[in-house]
C-alpha cells in the first residue's frame, strides 16, 4: 500500500438531526451516530429476528441509519430490502450497482453508547467501519499483529492516545476488506496502514479516515464497481 496525496475533504455536506453525514469523496456518502433510530422495515425486522437481543439492537440501528442516509442521497432505494451478496456483503435487492456498507460497535451489551455507521456509493464498491477504542489495556500482541513494523510507533504514543489511534487503524483495515468484499477472509490485520491514518490506497481501493470530522474512529474505503 502506498500513501495517497488527496485533496482536502469537503466539510459536512449535511447535518441531519441525530446523525452526521459527509460526502467523503465524490459520490461516496458516509453517516454515523450514537443515537440511531432503529429500522422498522418489515424485511429488516424479519431478517434479524433470530439473533441475540443485543445483536438485533445493533443491526436494526445500523439499518435504520442506512435507510435514513438513502432517504437523503438515493430516496428511491430507501425501502428496498437488504440481501446478502457474495461472502455476506450487504446488497439492496435488485440494485447490485448501488454500493452500501454498514458498521456498528458498542461499549457494552446494555445499549448505552452504540456507535453505528453507514455508507452509500452509487456505482462503486464501498466499505465503512466504526470502532470505539478498546480501552487502556490494549494487548501488545494485538498491536503487533495489526501494525507489525509500525507497532513501536504506536507504543511510543502517550498511553491515553494508543487505544484511540489503534481504533483508527483498525477502522481503515476493516473498511478496506468490506469494500473489497472479502471480509475477515481478506485478513484486515495484514493491511499496512500508518499510525494516525489520514488517506491512502490499498490495491485498487482508496481509503479515508474521517478523523477531522468525527471524534469517534470512522473510516471508509471505495473503488470501482465490479461483479458481486
Amino acid at each position: 500500500m502506498s500513501a495517497a496525496t488527496a485533496p482536502a475533504l469537503p466539510g459536512p455536506a449535511a447535518r441531519q438531526p441525530g446523525f452526521d453525514v459527509v460526502e467523503a469523496a465524490t459520490g461516496v456518502w458516509v453517516a454515523w451516530t450514537r443515537a440511531a433510530a432503529p429500522s422498522t422495515h418489515p424485511a429488516d425486522l424479519a431478517d434479524v429476528g433470530g439473533r441475540p437481543r443485543w445483536r438485533r439492537r445493533q443491526s436494526l440501528a445500523a439499518r435504520g441509519l442506512l435507510r435514513a442516509l438513502l432517504a437523503e442521497v438515493c430516496p428511491a432505494a430507501q425501502d428496498v430490502p437488504l440481501i446478502a451478496g457474495a461472502r455476506g456483503r450487504p446488497l439492496l435487492e435488485g440494485l447490485p450497482g448501488l454500493g452500501i456498507s454498514l458498521s456498528h460497535d458498542a461499549a457494552d451489551d446494555t445499549g448505552g453508547g452504540d456507535l453505528v455507521a453507514a455508507a452509500v456509493a452509487p456505482g462503486r464498491r464501498v466499505g465503512v467501519d466504526v470502532q470505539l477504542p478498546p480501552g487502556p489495556d490494549l494487548s501488545p500482541g494485538l498491536v503487533r499483529r495489526c501494525l507489525r513494523a509500525r507497532a513501536a510507533e504506536l507504543s511510543a504514543l502517550p498511553a491515553d492516545r494508543r487505544a484511540l489511534e489503534f481504533a483508527w487503524v483498525w477502522t481503515v483495515q476493516e473498511a478496506c476488506v468490506k469494500a473489497d468484499g472479502t471480509g475477515i477472509a481478506g485478513r484486515p490485520w495484514s493491511l499496512d496502514v500508518p499510525v494516525r491514518p489520514g488517506t491512502g490506497t490499498v490495491g485498487d481501493l482508496t481509503w479515508i479516515a474521517l478523523r477531522h470530522l468525527s471524534v469517534h474512529p470512522v473510516s471508509c474505503a471505495f473503488g470501482d464497481a465490479r461483479a458481486c
